[in-house]
């Protein structure tokens, strides 16, 4: 076997191939650029992260893949539920609520991320599957000009020299964690999580509006949440998340420490999703472990732009899975690299100003999300306070209304329909739940985002504008327009 043809030059460089890579490759090729992109692995490949926003179907809309979403036979997600009490009763945001086309879907992740790189080599991009970037070459400006690969079945290496670079590593992060070391972790939400797959398990809501939602249900001794999420081969995906400190503490009690004694002991504080496996089986019949784990995936970075280069989606910060915002912040990301690598070439933007719009761009989109995390962390963590909830409030049906917005992603692909009295009051409403002594360090990551301390920019949540600039998304004009202060 021989490696494949990597070429010696290309106009950008896309390293990696998840939705970040791929969205912000495609949207570029479709706009008449040089793209190579190189992908460590051979699709398809697992990755988790299932159950995706409202969002998705605005980003797949633009680079003309929904209909194919549409078509494949994806479970169809009209809205989501979440307790963050475990005697409260759960809240749900209807996705449909407003217009019946706006579901999205629970995906297998294999599928739905080689579809989005296969479509980005229709539409121009050299794909090329198993080369691992393994260093990044600068030039005497610090600028980043070249890159070298290895051919991971044959071992043969090689180098390609590019203008710009978008760094789509995932967790890896080349650039953040190798060459400008800026990655920081979020200590209020350093997770451990751990998951398996259902054969046989029951619909949630069954008879409701709520049938077969995704379930987000706090654990019932208030150390995290577990997840419930139906997929369309007829399976579920079913884990649970709390703190790392937490998880080694429990562990230590169990005899037996293995991941799987230590996932069963934990579905035992899910009285609700214990219910609806009742008559389930485990599938044990995929590569890779039966029960699986990840923990240290909550980050962000200082910035994530610079001369020549763009960071996207987990390459640059991930915050948690509570919200299911993973491939949203990831294609929202891409296109913003898109948007600022176009405007740099073009002339709309100088280096700097392209770079420093991208860093705010991506930071936004990240904050907004990492606000209502915390927030709901706050409450599943406090369950005996009324964080998001008044003391004679049954349910969380008014947090929801004011999170609604952001958890469904609209805040970012229809800024227009969201005023900015809206997103102030969800803001707000945020900073509430904050008010409490019980754990500081939290309340203290809270305070700082509210503030717009260092990336956040917290002052641009309502408005586009950013930098003095916009973002113009129109196939063969992508690009950034330059607006007054």
């Amino acid at each position: 076997m021989s490696a494949p043809t990597v070429p010696q030059k290309t106009k950008i460089l896309v390293v990696g191939g998840g939705p970040g890579g791929s969205y912000a490759a495609c949207c570029l090729a479709r706009d008449g650029f040089e793209v190579t992109l190189l992908e460590a692995e051979k699709f398809p490949r697992y990755h988790i992260g299932e159950s995706m926003l409202a969002s998705m179907k605005h980003f797949l809309r633009f680079i003309d893949l929904e209909e194919e979403f549409k078509n494949y036979g994806f479970h169809r997600k009209n809205g989501a539920a979440f307790r963050l009490h475990a005697s409260k009763a759960v809240g749900y945001t209807d996705f449909v609520a407003l217009h019946p086309d706006n579901y999205s879907w629970n995906v297998i992740r294999s599928i739905s991320d080689e579809m989005l790189l296969r479509h980005a080599a229709k539409e121009g991009v050299n794909v090329i599957e198993e080369m691992r970037v393994q260093e990044i070459e600068f030039d005497e400006n610090n600028r980043p000009i070249a890159a070298l690969y290895k051919h991971t079945p044959t071992g043969e290496t090689g180098k390609i020299s590019f203008d710009f670079l978008v760094d789509a590593s995932g967790r890896v992060g080349i650039m953040s964690t190798k060459y400008l070391k800026n990655r920081t972790f979020n200590q209020s939400l350093k997770n451990q999580a751990t998951w398996a797959y259902w054969r046989g398990g029951k619909k949630y809501g069954e008879g409701t509006n709520q049938e077969s939602a995704p379930l987000a249900d706090a654990l019932s001794d208030q150390t995290g949440w577990a997840w419930y999420i139906p997929l369309h081969d007829g399976t579920h995906g079913c884990g649970m998340v709390m703190h790392e400190n937490a998880a080694k503490e429990k562990k230590a009690l169990l005899e037996d420490k293995s991941n799987h004694a230590f996932y069963m002991s934990e579905l035992q504080k899910c009285p609700q999703i214990l219910e609806l496996l009742k008559d389930a089986e485990m599938v044990t019949d995929r590569p890779g472990p039966v029960v699986k784990s990840a923990s240290d995936y909550s980050y962000s970075a200082s910035s994530y732009a610079g001369p020549g280069f763009r960071i996207v989606g987990d390459a640059g910060c991930f915050i948690d899975p509570y919200f299911s915002s993973g491939v949203h912040l990831a294609n929202s990301s891409g296109l913003a690299a898109a948007c600022s690598i176009a405007a740099s070439i073009r002339g709309e933007a100088t280096e700097e100003e392209a770079a420093r719009w991208h860093t705010a761009r991506v930071g936004t989109s990240y904050t907004r999300f990492l606000v209502v995390v915390l927030s709901a962390y706050q409450q599943v963590r406090h369950q005996q306070d009324p964080v998001l909830a008044d003391v004679n409030e049954q349910d969380f049906e008014r947090a929801f209304g004011h999170f609604r917005s952001i958890i469904q992603g609209h805040t970012d692909t229809k800024p227009k329909d969201l005023s900015e009295e809206s997103l102030r009051e969800t803001i707000e409403f945020c900073a509430n739940a904050f008010d409490t002594d019980k754990d500081p360090e939290q309340k203290m990551t809270a305070q700082k985002v509210m503030r717009g301390d260092d990336i956040f920019h917290i002052g641009n949540l309502v408005t586009d504008k950013l930098e003095g600039f916009s973002m113009r998304v129109e196939r063969g004009k992508l690009g950034l327009d330059r607006v007054a202060a």
